[in-house]
């Protein structure tokens, strides 16, 4: 048998041993409970641009407005009770991570243990998420919002506002709400 051959013979055993098999069995089974379910069941419009690698949970409590954009690596995770609402045209920029849920803190519990308290998180429509920015169980971001790179957004930030920092706060505005003047 000639070099070439048995190389090829190789690469062939390769494919086909067991340990190969069971691997890719567990990346399709990661793929479809990450990204293939969660999918179908969400309610997503016209015209959105999903990120292959974002990470939907329960997907039935997501629902993505026309013309969105959710960027790579992106974790949209819902709750089974409570929902994530993307807004049309809002735009998710990379590893933006909006959750749902968070467990108590009871003593004497191991946390995975715990209950969790679920909260709907609202992202309005043409609101801003720039990178990394995190958005906790119960937070709406208004319409037409930035918030800024890395923010933790742990508070309401209102229609037209301009967020940033660990907490996110306000510093300035797009545009003022109704009857205020910016100094």
């Amino acid at each position: 048998m000639s070099r070439r051959s048995a190389q090829a013979l190789s690469s062939v055993a390769a494919l086909v041993h067991p340990r190969t098999v069971l691997d890719l069995v567990r990346l399709l089974h990661l793929y479809g409970y990450s990204h293939v379910a969660p999918r179908r069941a969400a309610t997503i419009g016209r015209g959105v641009a999903l990120a292959p690698n974002a990470s939907l949970r329960n997907g039935a409590n997501i629902t993505i407005g026309a013309g969105a954009h959710v960027g790579e690596r992106c974790l949209l995770w819902a709750g089974e009770r409570a929902r994530i609402t993307l807004g049309e045209k809002a735009l998710l920029g990379p590893e933006v991570f909006l959750t749902v849920a968070n467990y108590r803190r009871e003593p004497g519990v191991p946390v995975v243990d715990q209950p969790r308290d679920e909260a709907d998180v609202s992202i309005g429509a043409g609101a801003w998420l720039g990178a990394r920015v995190v958005v906790l169980p119960g937070v709406s971001v208004g319409e037409g919002a930035v918030v800024g790179a890395g923010a933790v957004v742990t508070k309401d930030v209102p229609a037209g506002a301009i967020a940033v920092g660990s907490p996110a706060r306000v510093v300035g505005w797009r545009s003022p709400p109704a009857g205020e003047q910016v100094p």
